[in-house]
């Protein structure tokens, strides 16, 4: 009577996790160029669970996340770097990013003057860009080694 209780009870649990799984689908996605940096890795075992009220996802790319269902936040570590740019780019602890609202209401966020370089993708009809950009700051600020900064146009010599 007790094996068949327990072999009830792993069949349940097997089915629940089965179930569990199938609620949330991997999130497609590639990987970026230097995705294999050592300092990617360092980075995606510290990305929080939660930006806010949105889980994070699997992703079938190396060193990319994603959080929310559906997807509102995407992350990838080893994307090529910037070069000069007239987009704006804003400082949040310590970090510069440059903000790409081209095709807003995704605006691409990328690091500028840090390798690797970071890109975060925000639906920013959904979610505020504050709230990644902070979280991942606070991760690379250390982490990363510092190559450039952003600067004004006014503060270019021609």
């Amino acid at each position: 009577m007790a094996r068949t209780r327990s072999i009830v009870a792993l069949t349940l649990l097997i089915a629940g996790v089965a179930a569990l799984a199938g609620c949330s689908s991997t999130v497609a996605v590639d990987a970026a160029p230097n995705a294999d940096d050592p300092r990617c890795a360092e980075v995606m075992v510290r990305l929080p669970d939660d930006l806010g009220d949105r889980h994070r996802r699997w992703t079938d790319a190396q060193s990319t996340a994603a959080w929310g269902d559906p997807t509102t936040v995407q992350f990838a570590c080893g994307v090529p770097p910037l070069g000069p740019s007239e987009l704006p780019c804003v400082t949040v602890d310590g970090v510069d990013w440059v903000v790409d609202d081209s095709r807003a209401p995704l605006y691409r966020i990328t690091t500028y003057g840090r390798e690797p370089v970071v890109q975060l993708i925000v639906d920013y009809d959904e979610v505020s860009s504050s709230g990644p950009v902070s979280a991942v700051s606070r991760l690379i600020t250390q982490r990363f080694d510092v190559t450039g900064q952003c600067v004004a146009a006014s503060d270019v010599v021609p």
